[in-house]
């Protein structure tokens, strides 16, 4: 097994396009590593170099402590799932799964061993005879990843392995694939863009954009201490509510003011929540009083239930139900406030409905602040 380290990993293509830029860190052996991030943003390109499939333009790539930059992948012992399967369709399951070993030339007696282990881990030994058309698509990404085992290679890549599945058999594989990766005991590295993925398998997840890291983190660190307000906005469903506001200081506490006023109509209204102490930093906070900053308030942490809002001293709101989602256990409110569109996500129970004006509460615990300008965070 192995660890990796990525040192300045950069990816240039003709023309002057950077695919990937300064792409650092450390992968521990035996670690389930994902890179997440919109399209476009370089998670497959990297993982690509890591394979050796795209060149490195710049830096170093090393698995354990062996530097492979000019090294071919077929010497990297890296094993690679696609999105596609790639499986050679006029080949039963079992000759799939052998292809690489047969490649080789390790002995068939072997080869049998490795392939009816493989498939009984994955349960696919009832499916040795068939060919890739016959099966299903959860059933053909278990071949892919047979064939993957059989190798016993030092690191795992899977580019968006289930995006072709559907929903129900993709949580389903979720679970499989986080079982599988414990049960071999080898270094995961998996690409998508379905944060929801990123969440439920990895030890520390890469969300990247444009090219470049934002943050690297374990899944609830990157949910609640995001660095900024592209991490905090992909990572979440639904995500995360951006409000423009300005900060002040209200009976000598930092206070976050929200909403419109016309003073000539009386039309308009102001909201205010004001920051715990014990949440409140005054070195980072007294730069921002008075000026302008977007307060992050995720979906669960707007409550319609009556206890709260009665116990509540600040963060209540009025607003317009737009549309109402009844997901069963949940139900999400998406609003208008202010003319501002937030999501709320309430009780099952909740009896509102498309028109209705609900007064909400802010849990002011648990917004965050972000820089209008840069949109760092300034509090999580």
């Amino acid at each position: 097994m192995a660890s990796l380290s990525l040192r300045g990993i950069y990816k240039r293509y003709p023309g002057g396009v950077v695919a990937v830029s300064d792409f650092s860190m450390n992968i521990k052996d035996k670690e389930f590593i994902i890179l997440v991030g919109p399209s476009g943003c370089g998670k497959s390109t990297t993982l690509r170099m890591i394979a050796g499939l795209e060149e490195i333009s710049e830096g170093e790539l090393f698995i354990g402590d062996r530097l492979v930059n000019d090294v071919a992948p077929k010497d990297r012992d890296i094993a690679m799932v696609f999105q596609n399967y790639a499986l050679y369709p006029h080949m039963t399951v079992f000759e799939n799964m052998a292809f690489g070993l047969k490649l080789r030339k390790v002995p068939k007696d072997e080869i049998k061993k490795l392939v009816e282990e493989a498939a009984k881990i994955l349960d696919i030994a009832h499916l040795l005879d068939r060919k890739p058309k016959a099966l299903s698509g959860g059933q053909r990404q278990r071949v892919a990843l047979g064939r993957a085992i059989v190798r016993d290679p030092q690191v795992f890549l899977l580019d968006e392995p289930l995006s072709n599945l559907d929903a129900k058999l993709r949580a389903q594989m979720r679970t499989e694939l986080s079982k599988l990766h414990k049960k071999l005991g080898t270094t995961f590295i998996y690409v998508t863009h379905d944060q929801i993925e990123a969440m439920t398998m990895g030890d520390r997840i890469v969300v990247m954009k444009d090219g470049y890291i934002q943050q690297i983190d374990s899944p609830l660190n990157l949910y609640e201490n995001p660095v900024n307000k592209f991490v905090a906005g992909f990572i979440g469903t639904p995500q995360m509510n951006f409000i423009d506001a300005k900060l002040i200081m209200m009976n000598g506490k930092f206070t976050v003011e929200f909403g419109s006023e016309d003073t000539k109509t009386s039309r308009g209204r102001k909201f205010y929540v004001e920051i715990p102490s014990a949440k409140a930093d005054p070195e980072a906070l007294n730069y921002y009083v008075d000026k302008d900053v977007v307060l992050g308030v995720r979906p669960e942490s707007i409550h319609d239930e009556e206890s709260f809002i009665t116990s509540a001293t600040s963060g209540i709101i009025e607003a317009n139900v737009d549309v109402t989602e009844m997901m069963g256990a949940e139900t999400y409110l998406y609003l208008t406030c202010e003319g501002m569109p937030i999501t709320a996500r309430v009780s099952p129970r909740c009896a509102a409905r498309p028109q209705d004006v609900v007064k909400l509460a802010i849990d002011p615990n648990k917004i965050h602040l972000f820089d209008a300008a840069d949109e760092h965070s300034i509090l999580s």
